[in-house]
């Protein structure tokens, strides 16, 4: 009983930043528009927080802009055509949670393998398994 209080005691005596168990964080995207182009500075460290290859999320996002994506000789993402930061933003957003994280507990430890010809999600955190589409 006495250790309970304690603990609670340290609970409320911690910062709200050392509460919060994500440690997930996807960086903002870094873009600037160059003419009819816009250029994503930092897709490198992108691709590094979502441990994944330029190929498939280059395609996501040529689909999902329906325009032409490229990787330039520095790494940067070129896509063609003007765009916020917002949107990128929410276009990366949109395939970290369907192609990345979890989608029971939320988290990023996941691998694309192949099970019986179809493309999974595995989870290394929990174990899950889900099909996903578009791979």
């Amino acid at each position: 009983m006495e250790y309970e209080k304690m603990l609670d005691r340290l609970y409320a005596s911690l910062p709200e930043s050392t509460k919060n168990h994500e440690r997930f964080q996807m960086p903002a995207a870094d873009s600037l528009r160059q003419g009819p182009k816009t250029i994503v500075r930092n897709f490198p460290q992108i691709l590094k927080a979502i441990n994944r290859g330029s190929k498939h999320i280059c395609k996501f996002l040529a689909k999902e802009t329906a325009t032409a994506t490229s990787i330039d000789d520095t790494g940067r993402l070129v896509l063609s055509g003007k765009f916020s930061n917002q949107q990128i933003n929410d276009l990366i957003a949109g395939y970290t949670t369907q192609f990345v994280l979890c989608p029971e507990c939320k988290k990023p430890d996941t691998k694309v393998i192949e099970r019986q010809g179809v493309k999974v999600l595995k989870c290394e955190a929990c174990g899950a398994i889900r099909s996903v589409k578009g791979l």
